[in-house]
């Protein structure tokens, strides 16, 4: 693929993750090959380094930082052999824009996760948001910002095989078991858990084995993989992050909703764009089909985590959230 070509394949991505798209056209626009990608965004989270430090305003620092963590985190999605410092080079950045702007947001880590908790010590409900096979807290700050804006609490993490946690951890299927010690760290008896992308089938999974979820949304979340007709890239990526082919081909088995499905009880918002499609793939529609509260949402014009799309689902989201965290729980099914 050549770097013109992967550049817009990842266009909403980067957009959606909220880099400017004229900034993004102008550094994509001089990239000889793919191998270019990673040291190019790596230089323009540097660029935004040295604009918040040279800042009139703690404000102006403080949004300079949160770019730089964009950039950095973004510079991960291209094969890349400093890839591992890219991500720790987001994780600080995203540190110190919190630690500028938002003074009372707390850094939380454990085994296998870490990440920020933000918003009022009096929230109605603590939301946790899961990122996927190759994103990371930093790529999803305008979902955080909008369930900030309804007055709940966010805990954007990474967990084992993301973000921070890539270069030191592989990822794994059980990750139910990560997010119940997120809750506990967190001390909460209730949450709300949004999962994008991969993220989709671990927060649909936790849901239906962690009885503390209260909420839970999906976007592009796959119901089911299929390990043999997955593209290429996204099998190397997988073996990236699992450990090898081998560990990545297991992985890939354990996606599958269809027994678990029935047992999410929590009341499910499955939100698909209808331009995401990938071999191997199997959309969300058959998990809200089969779990008892589940809505499906699909925008026909979206793509892979719907950044070309945002207007159309991320306040429905939110709001879903939201209301599922400050009503009763649903009764069991009959």
């Amino acid at each position: 693929m050549s770097a013109a070509e992967f550049a817009a394949a990842q266009w909403t991505r980067a957009t959606g993750a909220g880099v400017d798209p004229h900034e993004y056209r102008r550094v994509t626009g001089g990239l000889a090959s793919v191998a270019d990608w990673g040291p190019s965004f790596v230089r323009t989270g540097q660029a935004h380094l040295r604009r918040a430090e040279d800042a009139g305003s703690a404000v102006s620092a403080g949004e300079h930082l949160l770019m730089a963590a964009r950039w950095f985190h973004l510079a991960t999605l291209a094969p890349y052999a400093e890839a591992g410092r890219a991500a720790a080079a987001a994780d600080r950045a995203l540190g110190g824009a919190l630690a500028v702007l938002e003074p009372g947001a707390r850094r939380v880590s454990g085994e296998g996760f870490t990440g920020w908790l933000r918003g009022p010590s009096d929230a109605p409900g603590t939301v946790v948001v899961v990122p996927g096979l190759d994103s990371a807290k930093e790529e999803f700050l305008d979902l955080v910002s909008a369930l900030l804006a309804r007055g709940l609490a966010v805990f954007a993490m990474d967990g084992p095989g993301q973000g921070a946690l890539a270069a030191t951890t592989t990822m794994r299927p059980d990750y139910e078991q990560v997010v119940g010690r997120v809750a506990d760290a967190l001390g909460v008896a209730r949450i709300g858990l949004v999962g994008l992308s991969l993220g989709g089938w671990f927060a649909a999974r936790t849901a239906a084995l962690e009885p503390r979820v209260a909420a839970v949304a999906t976007v592009s979340g796959p119901s089911r993989l299929d390990w043999e007709e997955l593209p290429p890239p996204v099998r190397d990526i997988m073996a990236r992050r699992t450990g090898g082919t081998d560990a990545a081909r297991a992985f890939a088995g354990h996606v599958d909703l269809t027994a678990l499905a029935p047992r999410i009880t929590a009341p499910l918002l499955v939100v698909d764009g209808g331009e995401d499609v990938i071999p191997g793939v199997t959309n969300g529609e058959p998990l809200a089909r089969q779990a008892p509260y589940g809505t499906y949402l699909s925008v026909p014009h979206g793509d892979h985590l719907l950044g070309n799309a945002r207007p159309e689902w991320l306040p429905r989201l939110a709001d879903h959230i939201l209301g599922a965290l400050t009503q009763e729980a649903p009764r069991e099914p009959e």
